[in-house]
């Protein structure tokens, strides 16, 4: 049997129930995390709830459930699932009123959450990569549930045999349709800012960290998407691809690299933190 966060309980998934007038059915109204589970241990668990307590705040939501609490649900079902390696989706919607565009600041969270069992890895292997446009709205820094432009992009990626979108607008390249990009160009890591244009992912930061620490230097500033074509090497970061190379960009933009060394060394210092 297999179990679920209904608001502050943990519930077998064949007795949960959701409302019809859930405002994240309605609007998408609602944020949510996505966190890796290894070895039975959630990974970098306190940054998943400060981004999961920012997003809630730039919402104006009336989330008031702590991060000891949302710690102490997520080991339960850790626990009741028996997940060794996988993942634990945490989702917070604003709540479950009568359907009007305008809400109000009393409304009570819905709190669910579930777990799944770990993605595919194709983390020796490297990706190929669609290029084209982003059509999503311009708050991307909130992980919010609303993901249409998101999965649009990442559905136009499949047709073309490609497992994941890398987005730009205008020109300027911004980031993954699920995951932060990173090029590598004489030894330099270069990566979108961390502005309202992209998510702040949380193996973003972990990575430049790990580059920092590594003597690899870091540049965060935006570039045309005509710098993917002379790129030496690519990666893209996320909870559930890690580091995950790109050995070919397709569609807007027709590329080929191979997975070098500054992918190598900071997937090797990512093993060892994890």
């Amino acid at each position: 049997m297999k179990y679920v966060i209904q608001n502050l309980e943990i519930v077998p998934e064949n007795e949960a129930t959701i409302q019809p007038n859930d405002r994240s059915y309605h609007f998408g109204d609602g944020v949510y995390e996505v966190v890796r589970v290894y070895h039975s241990k959630p990974f970098q668990l306190d940054a998943h709830w400060k981004r999961l307590m920012e997003s809630a705040k730039k919402l104006d939501m009336n989330f008031s459930v702590s991060t000891d609490e949302l710690t102490k649900l997520t080991a339960e079902l850790i626990e009741k699932n028996q997940l060794e390696d996988g993942t634990v989706y945490i989702q917070v919607s604003r709540g479950a009123t009568e359907r009007n565009h305008l809400y109000t600041r009393d409304e009570k969270v819905v709190l669910t959450g579930f777990t799944m069992a770990a993605p595919a890895r194709m983390q020796t292997k490297g990706i190929h990569a669609w290029v084209t446009d982003d059509l999503r709205w311009l708050r991307c820094d909130i992980k919010t549930v609303n993901l249409l432009g998101n999965i649009m992009a990442k559905r136009e990626a499949a047709d073309a045999d490609c497992q994941e979108a890398i987005m730009h607008r205008d020109g300027t390249v911004t980031e993954g349709s699920s995951s932060n990009l990173f090029l590598v160009n004489d030894g330099i890591l270069y990566t979108h800012p961390a502005t309202n244009l992209i998510l702040n992912g949380i193996t973003r930061q972990v990575v430049i960290q790990l580059a920092h620490e590594a003597g690899i230097k870091v540049v965060e500033e935006a570039f045309p998407k005509e710098v993917l074509i002379h790129t030496e090497e690519a990666f893209i970061t996320s909870t559930t691809s890690e580091i995950t190379p790109i050995i070919e960009f397709k569609g807007q933009i027709n590329a080929q690299m191979p997975i070098g060394p500054v992918t190598k060394k900071l997937q090797e210092r990512f093993a060892k933190l994890i």
